[in-house]
């Protein structure tokens, strides 16, 4: 009988220590899961019976929530909502979240383990509790002058603060109203979901950091030079045969310069000529001596390939695997299959700017407690050190001559030293091209890097159209 009881009691007691286990897993380690799981009717109410933090731009909330007299509690309301859907997202009942309301959602709910002891407050005292504010980096003058000067183009624009990383503008057109999205009808919002989905200019993506991504064009020739220079393979000074076609290596394929003859006079043409003209044929020569291995490295380097967040997931920007002589070649100039974001091309004015260090984008200045207490305040954090101060002081020089007296002339501000690269991307036979152009100003001092990108250009130019729209960028900031 007592060798039942033991039996029994132990069952009970490895039973016992099971559910305790169970318990302790679910309530500790799994409670963020469960609580993110979108199967979790619970905390669909609960996300809207706290009032939800606003999303502040230079103080003014351009995200809040309002109370409602239903179920839901709080309304998630945009102002200005178009020019900053791409980085707001949207607050939406079965959709998810996207952009700032889906990366800092544990934030805007309070619901966040910095968030804990406000919580355990609020239930002590019957408070209500609310969620943190987030404010923005962006410079609401610099966000509207963007999105102005991009006009009815579909593209992008990204502007940063290359001496802290702050992002002071990020615009992508199309655009769409998130309060579509914020209703409390799930009709209305599958609806309109629907139709965001199902429109072929695809409004919903934010092209300054995510898509199918683009080819950079000439604005990689930045990374050529850099690679060619920092590495010492060449210098400024290097030349490089000057033919007006060249066929690529065991390949088919023959490049031409822009203009369809050779760049500039002379049978050999220095880099930084070949710079400031934006020739492709001296670039896939420059491409072809350094090789793969080095423009890999370079492209890399300065961000390539690599995992950011911002605090939005940033689709990586791809340099080739395993590429041939020739796409080698064409990837010195930016085309075979080399793509990059905005923000990515952005990136690389702002290290050729600030001295060869990059700093790492962000868009948070700061998440604010709803008694004002400061949880989280933006650092500025090195990214990388693609190049060398030297390297850095020789680029941001050619990339003075490249608007002085080369082909990003249409970025000229009066009176202001500014640095360009313009880019004129193909994309196949009879395609419209995409144009870019990035840069940054001063050259001495400088407080903006740039990068703009337009898709479905026609048989235009970077410089043509890419580069005023910068300018006027670029002017916004330095007459803050």
């Amino acid at each position: 009988m007592n060798r039942e009881i033991r039996r029994v009691s132990v069952a009970l007691l490895v039973m016992f220590f099971a559910l305790c286990a169970s318990s302790t897993v679910i309530t500790a380690l799994q409670a963020d899961n469960l609580r993110a799981d979108g199967r979790n009717v619970r905390t669909l109410y609960d996300s809207y019976s706290t009032q939800r933090g606003p999303i502040l731009v230079d103080g003014e909330a351009i995200a809040y929530s309002t109370p409602v007299d239903s179920e839901y509690r709080y309304l998630r309301t945009y102002t200005q909502p178009e020019l900053y859907a791409n980085i707001t997202g949207y607050f939406t009942l079965n959709q998810g979240n996207t952009g700032i309301e889906g990366a800092l959602n544990d934030y805007l709910s309070g619901t966040s383990n910095d968030q804990f002891f406000a919580q355990l407050n609020a239930i002590f005292t019957g408070q209500e509790a609310k969620g943190a504010a987030v404010e923005l980096t962006i410079d609401p003058v610099v966000q509207q002058a963007a999105w102005d000067a991009l006009g009815g183009h579909h593209g992008a624009v990204v502007a940063l603060d290359p001496q802290t990383g702050a992002v002071l503008a990020m615009v992508s057109k199309p655009s769409y109203d998130p309060n579509l999205l914020a209703s409390h009808s799930t009709s209305e919002v599958m609806n309109a979901y629907d139709s965001l989905l199902a429109d072929p200019s695809d409004p919903l993506i934010n092209r300054a950091i995510t898509g199918d991504l683009y080819h950079p064009g000439s604005t990689f020739k930045v990374i050529a030079s850099a690679a060619a220079l920092d590495s010492g393979a060449m210098t400024p000074d290097t030349a490089v045969p000057n033919p007006a076609q060249l066929q690529l290596p065991q390949s088919n394929s023959v490049v031409h310069n822009a203009g369809g003859g050779t760049c500039g006079p002379g049978e050999q043409v220095t880099l930084a000529d070949a710079l400031r003209l934006s020739c492709n044929i001296p670039f896939a020569e420059i491409g072809g001596a350094l090789g793969d291995d080095l423009m890999r490295q370079y492209a890399e380097a300065f961000g390539f390939g690599r995992p950011l967040s911002v605090p939005m997931r940033v689709t990586p920007s791809h340099y080739p695997d395993n590429p041939d002589a020739a796409q080698t070649m064409l990837s010195a100039f930016g085309q075979s299959d080399v793509r990059a974001t905005p923000l990515q091309m952005a990136m690389v004015s702002a290290a050729v700017a600030n001295g060869g260090v990059l700093l790492k984008p962000e868009l948070v200045e700061s998440i604010i407690a709803s008694d004002l207490s400061e949880i989280e305040g933006f650092q500025p954090e090195v990214y990388s050190n693609p190049i060398s101060p030297e390297t850095s002081a020789t680029l941001v020089q050619l990339m003075v001559n490249n608007v002085a007296n080369g082909a990003a002339s249409n970025a000229r501000i009066s009176g202001v030293n500014v640095g360009g690269k313009t880019g004129t991307s193909e994309n196949g036979e009879g395609e419209p091209y995409t144009l870019w152009f990035t840069g940054f100003a001063p050259a001495e001092d400088p407080q903006v890097a740039v990068a703009v990108v337009i898709e479905d250009g026609g048989r235009s130019s970077g410089n043509a159209e890419a580069a005023p729209i910068a300018r006027r960028v670029m002017e916004a900031v330095l007459s803050r």
